[in-house]
């Protein structure tokens, strides 16, 4: 008996009633005796480093969640905002001065900008037009030149004069005191602007931006009879009218059911932060939640270790007249308090790496972030102690409720069932923590249901293969050596052991396989989505007698082969013979798009960046069939088989739904919602876009492109393409140290997994020494026996994570992952890897001793 068990069994035979400061007391002793033993080791650590991985990212959120709420406002440089697509109804302004709120209006539009002089430049800008007082919340800042100290502006631009931001300004080749054409007037450049908050992540945003007087806009005869505009009512003022004029125009706009408006409110504002950092958030949430994961394999498999060398203890106790109850409160009162302990520094070091995270997405938080709140901390801790009461505390469980001599003799009988029952309310308990830390059901179901499909699977297969491994190598037409028979047979006589050992080891190099896919395939997948040459510029409104001409000048400007894809404009009018009525679908998205002109092409080959997912190509056919974009078909319900009529030009269009595409939106490219056949559409009247990548120094192409067809319009998409690879080499990076954290909880898990059933190995070693076995035959079975266990496991977690790793691509970060031959026999070899490493670690000293002292020591 272990000097811990002797020190333990004679205070508890000295009282064997306990109050609840002798529970305490016993609770420390025996806390602070386990942990001079070593005990409690790798429990800690697998702990500390759940929590820390989990309150690293859930702190950053925590804090981006402030900030937001907190400069909602200004974010939107209001209260509450009615946009529309035409000029918004008198009546809400009407209703906000006679509840006392303040009002302001902003007009903005695309149009080509032209500078003056000998040689003029055009570029397209975004053009906002304010009226006094705007913003209303916050500040727009301006520079009187470019690099110079920038200050809030004090009004809007003065009559005759414009502000414009630095990137229009270096088009342009101007400065500030220049004059620039807009529509048919021209105006002095007053000043740079610096900042604008709630610019928006709009596309016609993306353009450099001009800022002009509202009632300006009219004497520049830019806005005409079908011009695209968005009109938006800026309101702002006490909270109490705020909430009083949301209702009103909530009535006006769902109860009226006015079409072309929406409304704005302070939970959208900064919509452009969460988009951006919405896919960042998958990536470090997804790393986190594996690493909890690992760790959590860990401490089972680390508890379940500490559960059979305390046996002896336990049994001891239990015949000394400790009761079932007394054990449970010691053991549950030392493994709370290790969770409060091991929370409180996982937090803390999360507190850490979270200030990591933040230098590693600095850029992107634009923001001074308020301290976090008490919630992450608060999580954090709940965090360790659901991991550890969850996975630690049911091995030990049965230790209390079975009869002393049975205890003694090892033997379980049904209290085994009670583990059981606690793990799997441990796993129902974690899995939704999991889906906690997500924050959305989606990321953190997959996750918590690939690892409890996993463990379920994983223990099936490995108590099914070693059954018949077993069975195989025993048959007598099978050669297989004592090694392989004798390595075979001992797993399967200690079957339930052996198959835990499998699974916590497949499951932790499964995560470990995922974080790498992660890392390498998910992150190549998410760049590939987006190269570095991705499409830079677009041109559209190329009339059909000018395509051969304008492809010709791309071709001779270095832009050889550019694709011209026609556009024709059309309206939904029915689905399957039902009139198409917008307040009829429930989601925003659907209402705006069948509100609104749809942009047809027609080819006869599917487009290479385009992938079917449901239905099969038309090709070359001559009766009219649509190939219609998956997220457009979910949106509006349609699938293959159905009937859609479209208005073109007066004339209507039947034809039936024969293929659902799957289009990759960030690649740049020209993309169609919906493609038919040529002979639907090619005697309609069409326009003809194309886009490219072009070099910053080859950008004088597009100004004599536009000098020699002044009807085009070019779209200089140069900036959005620049955000997200700035926001893909910050997200990498970020990913990388929190994979730290997740490469420290898997060496846990390989060791505990195989330090498991390292005592049963030993014994068993010198059994067979003893029985007179030579070292080489005792070598032959353990390295028959790591192999086995390594294959095995290796193999299922790397079909798990090919599994899961797809589910993940396509579901939650959207882009396809194709399937990796290379990753089988990798896991497969890793597998085999850690096994025989960490077995060589824990019995490389078993041959060299001899066979009486390592039976004393196992």
């Amino acid at each position: 008996m272990s000097d811990t068990v002797r020190g333990s069994t004679a205070h508890v035979v000295s009282k064997r009633r306990f109050s609840g400061a002798d529970l305490l007391r016993q609770t420390m002793r025996m806390t602070a005796r386990d942990w001079r033993a070593g005990e409690l080791t790798m429990l800690l650590l697998a702990l500390v480093l759940a929590v820390a991985a989990l309150s690293s990212v859930g702190i950053l959120a925590d804090r981006l969640h402030q900030g937001l709420e907190r400069d909602a406002r200004r974010m939107i440089a209001a209260d509450f905002i009615v946009r529309a697509d035409h000029p918004v109804d008198p009546q809400f302004s009407q209703q906000a001065r006679a509840l006392g709120l303040n009002t302001a209006s902003t007009t903005i539009f695309p149009s080509m900008i032209n500078s003056t002089g000998a040689q003029p430049v055009s570029r397209l800008a975004a053009i906002k037009a304010v009226s006094p007082g705007y913003p209303l919340r916050g500040a727009l800042r301006i520079a009187p030149a470019p690099g110079a100290a920038d200050h809030p502006a004090q009004s809007i631009p003065p009559p005759g004069t414009v502000w414009v931001d630095q990137a229009l300004l270096d088009a342009l080749k101007l400065h500030v005191g220049g004059e620039v054409k807009v529509g048919s007037r021209s105006f002095t450049i007053g000043a740079v602007i610096t900042r604008e908050l709630d610019r928006g992540f709009s596309f016609v945003n993306f353009s450099p931006r001009l800022m002009v007087r509202a009632d300006e806009v009219q004497s520049t005869g830019l806005i005409t009879f079908g011009s695209r505009v968005t009109y938006r009512l800026l309101v702002a003022g006490a909270d109490e009218s705020v909430a009083r004029f949301a209702q009103f125009a909530h009535d006006r706009v769902d109860g009226g059911k006015m079409r072309g408006v929406a409304l704005e409110s302070l939970q959208d504002g900064q919509p452009q932060v969460r988009q951006t950092l919405d896919r960042a958030s998958h990536f470090l949430t997804l790393v986190s939640l594996l690493t909890a994961l690992l760790a959590a394999v860990a401490i089972a498999m680390a508890a379940h270790r500490y559960m059979r060398r305390h046996l002896d203890s336990c049994a001891a106790m239990r015949c000394l007249g400790v009761s079932q109850a007394t054990l449970r409160a010691l053991f549950t009162l030392e493994f709370a308090g290790l969770g409060l302990m091991g929370g409180a520094a996982g937090v803390a070091l999360g507190y850490v790496g979270h200030l990591v995270l933040l230098t590693w997405l600095g850029s992107l938080i634009d923001v001074v972030l308020p301290y976090p709140s008490g919630w992450p901390v608060l999580e954090g801790i709940a965090a360790g102690l659901v991991l550890l009461l969850g996975f630690a505390l049911p091995p030990l469980l049965p230790l209390t409720r079975v009869p002393p001599m049975r205890v003694l003799r090892r033997e379980w009988g049904e209290a085994g069932r009670t583990a059981w029952a606690a793990y799997a309310l441990g796993i129902v308990l974690f899995a939704a923590l999991l889906i906690v830390a997500a924050g959305e059901l989606k990321l953190g179901g997959i996750v918590a249901g690939g690892f409890a499909g996993g463990l379920l699977v994983f223990a099936c297969i490995a108590r099914l293969a070693l059954w018949g491994a077993s069975r195989v190598v025993r048959s007598e037409r099978v050669n297989a050596g004592i090694g392989w028979r004798y390595a075979l047979a001992s797993l399967e006589r200690r079957s339930s052991a052996s198959a835990l050992e499998i699974t916590a080891l497949g499951i932790g190099l499964m995560c470990l396989l995922l974080i790498a896919m992660t890392h390498n395939d998910l992150v190549a997948g998410w760049r590939k989505s987006t190269p570095p040459d991705a499409p830079n510029e677009f041109i559209i409104d190329i009339q059909p007698d000018q395509r051969e001409a304008v492809t010709h000048y791309l071709g001779a400007h270095g832009l050889p082969g550019t694709v011209l894809s026609p556009m024709v404009r059309g309206r939904l009018l029915a689905i399957n013979g039902k009139p198409v009525n917008p307040d009829a679908f429930k989601g925003d998205d659907a209402r705006r798009l069948v509100d609104r002109e749809f942009n047809l092409s027609y080819t006869t080959t599917l487009p290479e960046d385009n992938r079917l997912s449901a239905g099969t190509w038309y090709g070359e056919t001559k009766t009219p069939q649509i190939s219609i974009e998956q997220g457009l078909a979910k949106l509006i319900d349609v699938k293959p088989g159905d009937t859609l009529r479209f208005d073109v030009t007066g004339l209507q269009i039947d034809a039936p739904v024969t293929s659902v595409r799957k289009l990759d939106w960030g690649s740049f490219k020209v993309n169609f919602f919906v493609l038919m056949p040529p002979a639907a559409l090619q005697d309609f009247p069409a326009t003809f876009i194309t886009s490219f990548h072009l070099p910053p120094s080859q950008q004088a192409t597009i100004d004599g492109l536009i000098a020699a067809y002044p009807n085009l319009t070019a779209i200089d998409t140069g900036p959005i393409v620049a955000q997200v690879q700035r926001v893909m080499q910050q997200v990498i990076g970020a990913v990388q140290f929190l994979f730290a954290f997740t490469l420290a909880a898997g060496v846990l898990v390989l060791y505990a997994a195989l330090a498991g059933t390292r005592d049963e190995r030993m014994r068993e070693s010198a059994l067979l020494r003893a029985l007179g076995a030579s070292h080489r035959q005792v070598r032959a079975v353990q390295i028959a026996e790591f192999v086995a266990v390594g294959a095995l496991a290796g193999l299922m977690a790397a079909l798990g994570a090919q599994a899961i790793g797809w589910v993940l691509a396509t579901r939650v970060f959207e882009f396809y992952l194709s399937f990796d031959p290379w990753l089988l026999p990798a896991g497969v070899a890793a597998g085999v890897a850690c096994a025989g490493v960490g077995g060589w670690l824990s019995l490389r000293h078993v041959l060299s001793r001899p066979a009486l002292q390592s039976l004393r020591d196992a």
